[in-house]
């Protein structure tokens, strides 16, 4: 077997295996609901840390000197 044929060989088995996790969690409730908590999770918490941090970068490699904020006290 060749290097290119056991690459696509491993591509389908890992598509299928997702096509039948996805079927399980859409056709079951339980797996449904927790797949929209372990969503929600990820959405509320990763996502806006990647964010911040990405802009942080992209400000850095702009060279421009961060903000000072006046905040009222």
């Amino acid at each position: 077997m060749t290097e290119r044929t056991a690459q696509t060989v491993a591509s389908i088995a890992v598509m299928s295996a997702g096509v039948g996790v996805g079927y399980a969690v859409m056709t079951n409730p339980r797996l449904r609901r927790l797949a929209w908590r372990a969503a929600r999770l990820w959405l509320g918490a990763s996502l806006p840390a990647y964010l911040a941090m990405q802009v942080r970068q992209a400000w850095q490699e702009s060279n421009r000197p961060m903000p000072v904020v006046n905040r009222p006290m």
